[in-house]
């Protein structure tokens, strides 16, 4: 699948699937990767070393911060594919060095899939 970039690198990992937008601020753990927010598809899963996908970031734009915090711990997503990435997370991918692309089909890619990221191509490649 064909998308843009946003964020430089490749990774893969297997993909967790979120269908609401994610706040990282106050909505995850910054020092576990757990996903707090009550309700929230996610709630109680870590996205620790996973591919994330989901529509959009949300919130305050310290989520921006909290994506480096996961990254410096090692508690961050190996990659980050969204329908429309907006500035959080943009900031966030960037500053953490976690390959990002959005523009991408997310329907075609479900829980538990394997999936590449080739941000620098801006190519999402489904391995299984």
């Amino acid at each position: 699948m064909n998308g843009r970039k946003i964020s430089s690198g490749s990774a893969e990992g297997e993909a967790l699937i979120s269908s609401e937008g994610i706040s990282f601020y106050g909505g995850v753990d910054p020092e576990t990767g757990i996903v707090l927010e009550k309700g929230h598809p996610l709630e109680g899963k870590s996205m620790a070393g996973k591919v994330l996908v989901f529509p959009q970031g949300k919130g305050s734009t310290v989520g921006s911060y909290t994506m480096y915090r996961l990254s410096k711990g090692g508690k961050n997503p190996v990659a980050i594919i969204n329908r429309e990435c907006e500035t959080i997370v943009a900031v966030g991918a960037i500053i953490s060095e976690i390959p990002c692309v959005d523009k991408v089909d997310i329907g075609r890619i479900k829980d538990g899939d394997r999936v590449k990221v080739d941000a620098d191509n801006a190519k999402v490649i489904l391995l299984d």
